[in-house]
């Protein structure tokens, strides 16, 4: 009784930490739809692209690479490039999802930006067995929002076609959000001026259409050289 009386509290918590995300991820899960169905795809294609591609702004692009026939090396490229910086996250996260057994795999898989910021944010390291049922659950509910808003913009657009245009700009939108916000919530700005000087040299020498990938090089070159200088001796929290 008392375990599941546990099992509920984390499912609880889970929801209510996930609250903020639902409000996101339904608005603009139906922005994907939307602008889906205005290129001719049905619901269940939305479907099917948010259970198992589950990509968030990559699903944006997609949306262009499945109209354009875009080939499969084209596809795969593009997929690394703006889906490179959950490299980044499996890293810090490799200890946080150890012993977690058969979820892990889909753990991995449904793992977001904001997913992330909340397994991050509330992760207790006295109580690892928690913190895979809380992530686990947490996982689950950002990936059924997503679910939610891509099939129910899709069906919108198809029941009530409208022009689609700027709909794409959404993520952009989401991610100066998410800039100002931790802009906002945290005093230590250093690592905001080395992604902003990274992403700005990584655009210059490589171009538009290449600078991702060597930015996020350049971005983890120069948080391991300031975790044994800036940060070393526990001065600031890396």
């Amino acid at each position: 009784m008392k375990e599941l009386f546990s099992e509920k509290r984390v499912i609880r918590d889970a929801f209510i930490a996930s609250l903020p995300v639902l409000a996101g991820y339904i608005f603009l899960g139906m922005g994907f739809g939307v602008l889906l169905s205005a290129k001719g795809y049905s619901a269940w294609w939305a479907l099917l692209m948010s259970v198992f591609l589950y990509a968030g702004s990559m699903q944006y692009v997609g949306v262009e690479l499945l109209a354009t026939g875009a080939s499969l090396i084209t596809t795969a490229l593009t997929t690394l490039t703006v889906q490179a910086r959950h490299l980044f996250y499996s890293i810090t996260l490799s200890d946080k999802y150890k012993g977690i057994g058969a979820k892990k795999a889909y753990m991995i898989h449904a793992l977001t930006d904001e997913t992330y910021s909340l397994v991050i944010r509330d992760y207790d390291p006295l109580d690892k067995q928690r913190n895979g049922r809380y992530c686990f659950f947490v996982s689950l509910f950002d990936h059924c929002y997503w679910i939610s808003g891509c099939v129910l913009g899709a069906l919108v657009g198809t029941i009530l076609p409208f022009s689609s245009e700027g709909i794409d700009f959404v993520m952009t939108a989401l991610f100066v959000t998410i800039f100002v916000e931790q802009w906002l919530a945290t005093k230590d700005h250093l690592p905001v001026f080395v992604g902003i000087i990274s992403a700005v040299i990584a655009l210059l020498i490589f171009g538009a259409d290449n600078f991702l990938i060597p930015a996020m090089v350049i971005i983890m070159l120069t948080f391991t050289a300031l975790r044994f200088t800036y940060y070393k001796g526990g001065r600031k929290n890396a």
